[in-house]
């Protein structure tokens, strides 16, 4: 006669954490400037504001938006700060830089705003595998937030985990 097979993880008072659950929806853009540059070379002010006075802004509605310029030009500050009050109005986030960096402020947001009552003296598992690009600095500012109040911490999958923290 076979034994019933018991899911002992199932049963267990693990909690995962999955950062791909916080992941918000939304557009992720590289808005790249050096079509706006006299011979993606100078940033000519008035040419400039031109563009910017006349380019839609309302097809930036709840995307995130990186600025950039892929081109080698010095690009004034003010510039980016041009860009950001037209993007202000339609944008969930904006940030000077690439995807990669605009992953990680989104993240800093989310961790630093996540209430962790759920967490306090808990075993926690923060789940490694993600289909979506969770930045590696979400994971580290994530163990530095739960760490504090939280049991153990372990990384992984719950049939593989690799423990991290133990009070």
């Amino acid at each position: 006669m076979a034994e019933e097979i018991i899911n002992r993880v199932a049963g267990s008072k693990l909690i995962t954490i999955d950062l791909e659950d916080f992941y918000p929806q939304g557009n992720r853009i590289v808005f790249d400037i050096k079509d706006w540059l006299y011979e993606e070379l100078i940033l000519r002010e008035k040419d400039f504001r031109e563009q910017v006075k006349n380019h839609n802004w309302s097809q930036y509605k709840d995307t995130f938006v990186a600025l950039s310029c892929s081109v080698d030009a010095v690009i004034p500050s003010w510039a980016y700060l041009l860009l950001t009050t037209k993007l202000t109005e339609f944008a969930q986030k904006i940030v000077v830089g690439d995807l990669e960096l605009l992953e990680t402020v989104i993240f800093n947001d989310i961790i630093t705003n996540l209430d962790t009552t759920l967490y306090q003296d808990k075993r926690l598992i923060i789940k490694g595998c993600s289909d979506k690009p969770i930045p590696q600095s979400a994971y580290t500012l994530l163990v530095s937030k739960i760490q504090p109040i939280c049991k153990s911490i372990m990384f992984g999958e719950a049939c593989s985990t690799v423990p991290l923290f133990k009070k």
